[in-house]
């Protein structure tokens, strides 16, 4: 996986946590437990795809990679 990867799924993660986090507000709890169960692996995929990278990327090389990463994800 890449950096672009691992940012893409720490955006999922964190949108499914703030829905999680709303069906809580609403009481739907087994709306809730959803969005946490894949904000939760979504996380995980970053995880990996970040130990991944530690262990491929040089600091350079994960500093370029990361800002074409973050860049990519605020075009789309």
């Amino acid at each position: 996986m890449s950096l672009e990867e691992a940012a893409r799924q720490l955006r999922m993660a964190a949108h499914d946590s703030q829905v999680a986090f709303d069906c809580v507000g609403l009481g739907d709890l087994e709306r809730a437990q959803e969005h946490v169960v894949t904000a939760r692996a979504a996380a995980d995929a970053a995880a990996t795809a970040l130990a991944r990278a530690i262990e491929d990327m040089s600091p350079e090389q994960a500093q370029s990679a990361g800002e074409l990463a973050v860049a990519a994800l605020e075009e789309a």
